[in-house]
């Protein structure tokens, strides 16, 4: 089906000056190149709603262009607008091989939160025409679906399968040959499943305040990420960008003058993979989502936060990398902080746990590289069951 436009194929460079421009528009003193965005302070969801309890509705962001407002669990209060791709999920339906021909039987939710007209956008987008079928009623669907003989799908992975299989019970031919799923992880053997079914599944990376963040093409390696967002990989706790391939959290700049957010943390763990997509496109890979990244975890009755093992961190030049291990021992907790470094003092770093942690630890030093490449900075192995 070819690009969706030709932002897609655009060279570094160009990219990089065509968002910079973008960035610059959005702040109140602009940026000599993209590598100051590191310097800006990160934004996270409590700082949101924070800023909307102050400022309602939208913590002093102009409302003159919105349509819509949803709600998400916070509560936080987004912003939609119709028209235009607000959302730019339309991208993701064209690398799905959505189209002009499809009709597009759209599961996600209408009410309250976004993604139900986030999708209805893309298919407007698209030139597809919409079931609004929302969530439930399955029966319902299943009869809907085969009399408007809809041939794609959007929703949650499972819940196709869900459709799927009430319509081999009622006896009903379904016509889905696409599938564009989002809001839940994608297992491969459920892909296999609905490729087994006739059905190509594509998932996307996206949240309500965001829009779209990453999409996967035909050609399913990675997830790539969308041209109207910067996106970063940070040390969780810290802004601080990592290398190339570890992992860690992803902040991402929304370059939507409505409504921009500006190195927002999603909470979110993934990688940068390294190379160009075989589909042709040329914009940055994710490795797509890869866990939590806030793992505050409470250790004998104190709350260990990300930032705090950051601090650690910054306070021993020595230190490449940490990671606190909660276990059990003796029927308490029991606290241990693996350092990656060379000639480290472990009491001196003993001292350093103690006062940012506010907890005694055990510490191991470990030789540079050894630690697992897996965003996790607070690993709390304790059994709960």
């Amino acid at each position: 089906m070819g690009f969706f436009d030709r932002l897609e194929t655009r060279s570094a460079d160009e990219r990089a000056a065509s968002q910079l421009a973008a960035l610059n528009a959005l702040l109140p003193e602009p940026l000599p190149a993209l590598e100051g965005l590191a310097g800006l302070p990160v934004l996270r969801k409590s700082d949101l709603v924070a800023r909307q309890k102050a400022e309602p509705p939208l913590g002093g962001v102009p409302t003159a262009n919105i349509t819509h407002y949803f709600q998400s669990p916070g509560p936080i209060y987004e912003p939609g607008r119709m028209g235009a791709d607000w959302w730019r999920l339309g991208r993701f339906l064209h690398a799905a091989g959505i189209g002009a021909r499809d009709v597009v039987q759209n599961c996600f939710a209408y009410h309250l939160t976004p993604a139900g007209m986030m999708f209805e956008s893309a298919a407007q987008a698209v030139g597809a025409r919409v079931l609004p079928a929302g969530t439930g009623q399955t029966e319902l669907q299943v009869e809907a679906a085969a009399h408007l003989r809809c041939t794609a799908y959007a929703g949650t992975p499972d819940y196709l399968k869900i459709i799927l299989d009430k319509a081999e019970e009622m006896g009903r031919a379904l016509h889905f040959t696409r599938a564009a799923v989002g809001g839940g992880a994608l297992f491969p053997s459920l892909r296999a499943e609905y490729a087994e079914r006739g059905i190509q599944c594509l998932q996307c990376y996206a949240t309500a305040d965001l829009g779209n963040i990453a999409y996967e093409s035909e050609a399913m390696e990675g997830m790539i990420v969308d041209e109207g967002v910067i996106v970063e990989i940070v040390t969780p706790g810290t802004g601080n960008p990592v290398a190339e391939g570890e992992v860690g959290e992803v902040v991402v700049t929304a370059l939507n003058p409505d409504y921009p957010l500006i190195r927002f943390a999603t909470g979110d763990l993934s990688a940068v993979l390294p190379g160009q997509s075989p589909c042709g496109r040329t914009n940055m890979r994710i490795k797509g989502w890869m866990g939590r990244a806030d793992q505050t975890t409470k250790i004998k009755g104190m709350f260990v936060r990300p930032e705090q093992v950051a601090a650690l961190v910054a306070r021993h030049p020595e230190v490449a990398k940490a990671r606190v291990i909660a276990t059990r021992s003796g029927e308490q907790d029991a606290l241990t902080v693996q350092v990656e470094a060379e000639g480290a003092d472990r009491a001196a770093l003993e001292a350093s746990v103690q006062a940012t942690l506010k907890l005694r630890g055990t510490v191991e030093i470990v030789p540079p590289g050894s630690l697992p490449n897996d965003g996790l900075v607070i690993d709390d192995q304790r059994k709960y069951d």
